[in-house]
């Protein structure tokens, strides 16, 4: 049995998590198979990183999104910083972030990101964002900032950004690369013919020419970008979402299960096999990515330092056999 965690604030809630999915008809919930399994969260590491994010005040997506591998990467002392506040101002329909009006941002926040980086002992730490639509650049220079914090504090701990898409915010990709993350990702989350009713907030190829540009900045910089599976797609779509990434340079691709948080969530149209999983990560190598990763259970930022030394190996080797 999987055990997904849905851990909020440990306060009352004063709203709705979801508001715009509260009238919506209950979706079914499908029975999940004997190949998804992870831990309950109970180990010393556990509580201490548990801890240390509380101390800091900081919201983490491992929590806030319901992460299955939370028990694991927090043992390790790995987590994902989310920074911006828990509040987002998209609806995607798989996503279990908080939807409403978000508070302002906590200038504090970046140098907050930075010590708990230090304290946790991070080599590789990753920061992502809600979407702040509400931000003239969407929260641009609030992530560049953090990223400059924790670079100041833990020089030699290695970046790795998960940002939105800054729809409409001209100038704002700009800024985050010029605060030089080591890794830039930006997930597609679903083939483009589910945009409509997975992410109808974002646009496939505003998403795609977004880690297009990232390369034309900084050519050096590696790109990276997940999806989910189960949602219905077919596999020639995600076969033309792998060459549609390719065809913007991007250097790794991760590939997990879709797992419903709620019932007013979209459901699980079908589990994908191990197998199916593997043909995958085949396909996805022989188009040219430096690095893959695809299981029931791979998330954007799961087992990511580890992915990163790999990553680099990759493209070390593949430059030397050129």
């Amino acid at each position: 049995m999987v055990t997904v965690l849905d851990i909020t604030k440990e306060r009352p809630e004063t709203r709705p998590r979801h508001p715009e999915k509260a009238h919506r008809p209950d979706q079914p919930q499908a029975r999940k198979p004997d190949w998804i399994r992870v831990k309950a969260p109970v180990s010393k590491g556990y509580q201490e990183t548990h801890a240390i994010v509380r101390q800091h005040k900081l919201v983490t997506v491992c929590e806030e999104a319901g992460c299955p591998n939370i028990g694991e990467c927090w043992e390790k002392k790995h987590a994902t910083f989310m920074i911006m506040g828990e509040v987002c101002t998209r609806a995607c329909s798989f996503c279990n972030v908080a939807t409403g009006k978000p508070d302002a941002l906590d200038r504090a926040e970046p140098m907050s990101v930075a010590k708990a980086t230090r304290e946790m002992g991070l080599s590789h730490v990753v920061i992502t964002s809600v979407d702040r639509d509400d931000l003239d650049d969407g929260g641009a220079r609030h992530m560049a900032d953090t990223i400059l914090a924790v670079r100041d504090l833990n020089p030699a701990t290695t970046i790795e950004v998960l940002t939105p898409d800054f729809l409409r915010k001209p100038g704002a990709l700009e800024i985050v690369v010029a605060a030089k993350p080591d890794v830039f990702n930006h997930n597609l989350e679903t083939v483009a013919r589910n945009y409509l009713t997975v992410r109808p907030g974002a646009r496939y190829f505003h998403s795609i020419r977004l880690l297009q540009q990232v390369k034309e900045i900084d050519p050096a910089m590696f790109t990276k970008s997940g999806i989910m599976v189960g949602l219905g797609e077919e596999r020639n779509e995600v076969l033309q979402l792998m060459d549609d990434l390719r065809s913007a340079d991007v250097d790794f691709m991760t590939i997990g299960q879709y797992l419903q948080p709620t019932k007013k969530h979209h459901p699980v149209l079908n589990f994908v096999t191990p197998d199916e999983f593997k043909s995958f990560e085949t396909a996805a190598y022989a188009k040219g990515f430096l690095l893959v990763a695809a299981s029931p259970l791979t998330r954007s930022s799961h087992h990511a330092g580890d992915d990163f030394a790999r990553l680099k190996k990759a493209r070390e080797e593949r430059h030397a056999s050129r």
